[in-house]
This record gives structure tokens, C-alpha cells and sequence, in this order.
């Protein structure tokens, strides 16, 4: 019985879709999150009367077909990039992105990553790193006689020396940004690898060809709604029941089928 089937194939997505919204509800304090969102498409579809088929030698067609389907599947999990709130935290290498745009970060093995997380920190040479010691690009070095750190609202850096009361200038911080942001791979740790969907970067600096402008002491939380996703877990949830009591139903059906003499 093809209902069997059918329903196992609903409960898989709906078992994707608390997966997606699980994972969502566990980042919502993780800076600089983007929400997912499953998306699902139906499978293919076994025609047993075509619509438009001929039913007389004088022409006459068949208005309506008849099709059954094979089910659902998990076609993607959109990433959301919408602005999450941003919210002060006094910290003066904590930088958060007001509107388009990604941090540029060198990993270790060669390849640039982008983040929103603004978390940033001085290693032991004075270099600006994120929470994991991965250089922010361009490579800004923050002297160890810097008595503070200015960061402007176009990523240009400056450090007061000592008890200097004119600032040096140290660097400007570099972004990109993505024809299709949604198309980034996310590799964990906050960062976003480019791919042949999301188009090459184009890099530039804050304030400029469509970028946002950067805050300092502040960082941009997760763009979660905990309503949202609750109301969506609800969902998913009675959509994985009812699959199951079509299978139970399928079931029944079955068992009758057997009893039969």
C-alpha cells in the first residue's frame, strides 16, 4: 500500500524540520546567528488519467487527471540573513555590522572565511583575532602602549598611545559582501565559506558599495524569534502525528484486507 510509504516520507521531513528548528532554538544566543528554514518540495507523481486526454473520436477531453503523489522530501535549508538586534556591551574590540556585509577572516589553512560575529580580541602579538585566533583582514596590529582603541563607523582603527592625546592610525577592517548570501557554506564557528551559488566576494570597506556601518561596544544576537520557532516546532510536531496515524490508518486497512475470506 502506497499510503505506507507516502506517510514514512512525511514523517522524515517533519523529523528534518524539528532538526532545523532545534537547531535554531540552540543558537539563540550565538552572535551573529542566521536562522534556517526547511523547505520542502513533492516528489513525483504517478499519472493514472491524464488531464486533457481524448474520452470521444468527436474530441472531447478529460478536463481533470488523475495523479498520485509519492510523498515529500526536504528540498533546503534557506538561511535567513536578516538583521538580528544589536545590543551594547562596552567592549571596545566588539564590533557589530548595521546592515549588509561580513568580516573577513584568514584561517589557518590558507582559506577566507566571513562571519557576522564581532567578538574580537588582541593576541599575544597585539594582532586583532576572532574568539577562535583566526586574523581579521586586513592584519591590524594593536600596540601593547595602546591605552584605547577607536573603532569609526567605516572600520577605520585607532589606538591611543600611552598618554597621547592625538590617535595613530592603525588600519582599516575589510568586509564583503555576496550576490547571494544565502548561497555561503556554513562550516561552524560562526563562519560562512564562499561557493559558486553565493558568487564571488566583493570586497570593500564599511560604509561603502552597499555595505553597512559598523558599531563599536556592540554585537548583533541571533536574528531567532523563540514565539517563532515554538509555534513552528507545534507544527511540525502534529504534521509527524497525523503522518503517523495515516500509517497506522494504512495499517488497519491492511489487516482488514488479510481477514478477509
Amino acid at each position: 500500500m502506497k499510503a505506507l510509504y507516502i506517510a514514512s516520507t512525511g514523517m522524515s521531513a517533519q523529523e528534518r524540520n524539528v532538526e532545523v528548528i532545534s537547531n535554531n532554538i540552540a543558537n539563540m544566543r550565538t552572535t551573529g546567528y542566521k536562522r534556517q528554514r526547511a523547505e520542502f518540495q513533492d516528489l513525483l507523481y504517478q499519472a493514472y488519467r491524464r488531464a486533457g486526454s481524448a474520452t470521444s473520436d468527436s474530441g472531447t477531453q478529460v478536463p481533470v487527471g488523475i495523479e498520485i503523489g509519492s510523498g515529500v522530501k526536504l528540498a533546503a535549508t534557506a538561511r535567513v540573513m536578516t538583521q538580528g538586534n544589536v545590543v551594547p556591551t562596552e567592549k571596545e574590540l566588539d564590533i557589530a555590522i548595521r546592515g549588509e556585509g561580513f568580516f573577513v577572516v584568514a584561517l589557518p589553512d590558507g582559506r577566507t572565511a566571513y562571519t557576522r560575529d564581532g567578538t574580537f580580541e588582541r593576541d599575544s602579538t597585539g594582532l586583532l583575532v576572532n574568539v577562535d585566533g583566526f586574523q581579521i583582514e586586513p592584519g591590524i596590529i594593536i600596540p601593547s602602549e595602546a591605552t584605547a582603541v577607536s573603532i569609526s563607523r567605516d572600520g577605520m582603527v585607532e589606538a591611543y598611545l600611552n598618554n597621547d592625546s592625538i590617535p595613530v592610525q592603525l588600519g582599516q577592517i575589510q568586509m564583503a559582501r555576496f550576490v547571494n548570501k544565502g548561497g555561503l557554506e556554513s562550516i561552524g564557528d560562526n563562519l560562512f565559506l564562499e561557493t559558486p551559488a553565493s558568487g564571488d566576494a566583493q570586497i570593500g570597506f564599511p560604509g561603502s558599495q552597499g555595505m553597512g556601518a559598523l558599531l563599536q561596544g556592540y554585537l548583533e544576537n541571533a536574528n531567532v524569534n523563540a514565539v517563532t520557532e515554538m509555534a513552528d516546532l507545534i507544527a511540525a510536531q502534529r504534521a509527524y502525528e497525523m503522518n503517523a496515524r495515516v500509517i497506522s490508518g494504512a495499517d488497519q486497512m491492511m489487516q482488514a484486507t488479510a481477514q478477509l475470506r
